[in-house]
Parts: C-alpha cells; structure tokens; sequence
C-alpha cells in the first residue's frame, strides 16, 4: 500500500447508499454504477469511518481510485454513507404492470410547453460527451431550480408530468425516467415553480430511478414501487445540493 494515499474520500459527485447486503457508489459525473458485495462493501464501511485507504485491499483501493469513486484527501474524514431502504423479498410475487399505456391527451399549449422542455434535455444530453450526459442534465435541473419562486402544487406538478409524457409520447429521441423528470422540473421552473427532482436507488436487483416530488415529499404520478428507491440526489424545493 506504500504507493496509495494514506487517506481519500468519495468526490463531492459520489453518492454511496448503504443496502447492507450491498453497498452502491454513483458517479453522478460519468454515471458511472458500482456495486461493492458483502466482503468489500464491509472493507468500505470501515474506511469510510476513519477515511483511511489502509481498511481497503490495496487492489479495492487501486480499483476506487482509478474509477474516480475515491480521491486523495490530505486528512482523514469520515465519509458520507446513505442508509438505503431495503424490501422484503417476494420471490417473484411482487406484480409489476408491463406494456406500454399511451397518456391521456393533454391541452395544445401544455403540450407545446412540455414539448420544448423536452427538447431542451434532448439538446442538452447530445451537447458532449454520452458518459457526461447525466451529469449536463443534473447541472440544468439545478440552475432551473434556482429561478424558482413557489412551490408547485400536487395540481400543477401532475399535469407538468401529465404533458411532459404525452410529449415524449411523440417524441423520436429517448424519454426514459431521466428525461421525463428532469423535462418536468424544466417546465415548472418556466412559470417559476418549483418540485423536488429525484435520482434513487433500489436494490434486489439493483436499479436506478428519477422522479420528482411535491414539498410534502409524495411523489408525483409515480406508481407505489417508486417507495422502494431511496433518494441520493435531490435538487430543487428545500434541496439544493448539487454533485
């Protein structure tokens, strides 16, 4: 270990979330997803309580380091590690719906609306490099949730969902979870209100989710399997920490 730093941390853009049968590291720069099992997730853990490299294998270390989930630091720190909700299993008894359903039809002006919203993430996710693509989109939800002056309804932050996803009904460029919900904090902003813009993580298997949420923290047209995501990443309304 003579040629590792004595002592690192995660970057302000690495989130660690804690299941306890599994540890999971985001790089919310690169969106880059690992996954640490029991015997190395319990190696972290001890590290992250004393913030030195010498709990960690040195190839665990090497590996971290080199990901750019770790990097030097000139003094030890404890780091920051979220304690992830977990689920009961259900050994394949938990029914999810499939398929896809087309949105309710929303007003012209709401569409054109969420339209533009949605091609401005579009623009903004191709304007460089694809491993940078989430980071681009975190950074444009963050200075659009900065002009906000009121919170958003449950009202109105539906019906922002509502037509973001019967634009991308429409849309030829990919409207998954990131897009739609970053697309509907970009829209509420417009009219300068504001809703929380989620990024979590679930686990068994392990998955990644984004939504936004009312200040009451209830998710907005979002089915009941989204309380299994434990939030990581929170922007807009009382949040404003940004990776």
């Amino acid at each position: 270990m003579a040629d590792l730093p004595a002592f690192a941390a995660p970057p302000p853009h690495v989130r660690a979330a804690d299941f306890g049968h599994v540890l999971v590291l985001v790089d919310y720069r690169t969106g880059h997803v690992q996954g640490l099992l029991p015997a190395t997730a319990e190696r972290f853990r001890d590290a992250a309580r004393t913030g030195g490299t010498g709990h960690l294998n040195e190839r665990l270390a090497t590996q971290l380091l080199t990901a750019g989930l770790l990097a030097p630091a000139p003094a030890a720190t404890q780091w920051p590690v979220i304690r992830a909700a977990t689920t009961s299993a259900s050994w394949g008894t938990t029914e999810h719906l499939a398929g896809i359903t087309r949105p309710a039809s929303v007003p012209a002006r709401a569409l054109l609306g969420a339209a533009a919203a949605l091609t401005a993430i579009t623009v903004v996710e191709a304007a460089g490099e694809r491993r940078t693509a989430m980071f681009r989109v975190i950074n444009v939800v963050h200075r659009a949730a900065s002009s906000c002056r009121r919170p958003a309804t449950p009202e109105q932050a539906a019906a922002a969902v509502l037509a973001v996803r019967a634009a991308g009904w429409h849309s030829p460029a990919r409207t998954a979870c990131l897009e739609e919900s970053a697309a509907t904090a970009l829209l509420l902003a417009s009219r300068r209100l504001a809703v929380t813009w989620c990024h979590g993580i679930a686990a068994d298997p392990v998955r990644l989710h984004a939504w936004v949420q009312t200040e009451d923290g209830a998710p907005v047209a979002e089915p009941p399997s989204t309380g299994a995501y434990t939030p990581v990443l929170t922007l807009g309304a009382r949040h404003h920490r940004q990776p």
